[in-house]
């Protein structure tokens, strides 16, 4: 029997990653009874924890790597409200980009002029687009553009070959000439304002990682009366007269007096589909995503001395190459390096079905092309993460397409991070967000309570 709707009580969210907690925070400290349902065992979505090393000496670590800049101010916000400010760490980082068998560093204008990758003039011209993305005041003006045809026009077909056709390719593969130029501006524009004086990135971390971060806040939620309901996930949403009235989970029935749905799209659209109009249900499914498979790899020593290693090279099947311990330190690992080896990719793509041992296996001799010295006994253990809605491909025109966090059922709203727009996915914009419609929705039943 259908439960008749309510129009005060409880408010299920749908997804424990860092916009569902964020919204769940708002609406427990407003007194609000809130229930958070993951369908994973643990919290924090795209931004969730395992632990790493021998048993008694184990470590929290990020599936995905993970970091912030200083401009993330509404995550630092977050941090600052519950208490938990002197966990946060600020680090100046060593950024570089690997191409045509060579190493670059480019973490600061310097590293920029001595890139001999390209001629002196092109140097010149790689140094004045930042500056011209820091000049765009208005990003609307770039939705009908891609960023090949942006950086072209911006920078010339030697700067675009040699540095971001191959990042644009590693990141989004065939969609690579699709991406809409706003998505590429916003990405540089949120680097540079992480810069110093002297040019260097300066990037933040959750001391203890950031499973540490989200326990955190999950106690915060619960000293509120907030609840939580993991390793289920939800299965339908029960509706009467409009309204959604309860959230199915297992075998029973959360009863609701609303609902945020925060997980990817087409995940909401399959559990909206029988509710909402078929248009509505195509608009959730409209957009794309890429997923993504992680390689985490346990070192005994360092591959190199740089942070966050850009891959241009076509031929190396990783996009990125990230030394985790070359910015927070091994101290925090016991003694051990992590590295993390990142590829986008379509789920039905080889790479992305495969386990730790065989990802390995894969990427062993790359690595060797990469590093010589490369040895696989410096492996002391090797993991395996994939994500199935790791990026939405961000197409031009793409405020068109991004649907409304209001469906057609009047207590059901949507914030996922395909909406974080122009801004891209990210658990600074998640918490934004997230902290947004909560405040919305307590706002909303305080109005209908008077």
């Amino acid at each position: 029997m259908t439960t008749p709707p309510q129009r005060n009580g409880r408010t299920v969210i749908i997804g424990g990653g860092m916009t569902g907690l964020a919204a769940a925070y708002e609406l427990a400290k407003a007194g609000c009874p809130v229930t958070v349902v993951e369908a994973e065992k643990a919290l924090g979505g795209l931004a969730g924890s395992f632990e790493i090393g021998e048993a008694g000496t184990c470590a929290g670590l990020e599936r995905f790597y993970h970091h912030w800049f200083k401009s993330d101010v509404h995550i630092l916000g977050l941090i600052n409200d519950i208490g938990q400010s002197d966990r946060v760490v600020f680090r100046e980082t060593r950024t570089g980009l690997y191409y045509a068998n060579s190493f670059y560093r480019l973490s600061n204008p310097l590293d920029v002029l001595r890139f001999t990758a390209l001629q002196p003039l092109d140097r010149l011209r790689l140094g004045w687009l930042a500056l011209r993305v820091k000049g765009v005041k208005d990003w609307r003006a770039l939705e009908t553009k891609t960023a090949k045809d942006w950086l072209l026009e911006l920078a010339g077909p030697a700067v675009y070959r040699v540095v971001w056709e191959p990042l644009l390719i590693g990141k989004f593969g065939p969609w690579a000439d699709k991406i809409s130029a706003v998505w590429f501006w916003n990405k540089i524009a949120l680097r540079g304002g992480s810069r110093g004086k002297g040019g260097a990135e300066t990037l933040a971390y959750y001391s203890g990682g950031f499973g540490a971060l989200v326990e955190a806040l999950r106690s915060q939620i619960s000293a509120l009366g907030g609840e939580f309901v993991m390793g289920q996930p939800v299965s339908a949403i029960e509706v009467c007269a409009g309204r959604a009235t309860g959230v199915r989970v297992g075998d029973r029935t959360i009863p609701a007096a609303a609902v945020l749905a925060t997980p990817a799209l087409p995940i909401i659209a399959d559990l909206l589909a029988t509710h909402i109009p078929a248009d509505a249900v195509a608009g959730l499914r409209r957009i794309q995503y890429l997923g993504n498979v992680c390689l985490v790899l346990e070192l005994d020593r360092s591959l190199s001395k740089t942070y966050w290693l850009n891959v241009n090279d076509p031929s190396f099947p990783f996009v990125g190459i990230i030394e985790h311990t070359n910015f927070e330190p091994t101290s925090s690992y016991n003694g051990r390096h992590i590295t993390y080896l990142s590829k986008y990719l379509p789920i039905d793509d080889a790479l992305y079905g495969m386990n730790a041992d065989e990802l390995l296996a894969f990427a062993m001799p790359h690595l060797k092309r990469m590093f010589p010295a490369f040895d696989p006994a410096w492996v002391l253990k090797a993991h395996a993460w994939r994500a199935e809605y790791a990026q939405p491909i961000v197409e031009r025109n793409y405020s068109a397409l991004i649907p409304s966090e209001q469906t057609a059922l009047e207590n059901v709203r949507i914030c996922s991070m395909a909406q974080i727009y122009p801004e891209d996915r990210g658990t600074n914009y998640a918490v934004r967000e997230g902290r947004r419609i909560g405040r919305t929705m307590v706002e909303q039943m305080a109005q209908a309570a008077r």
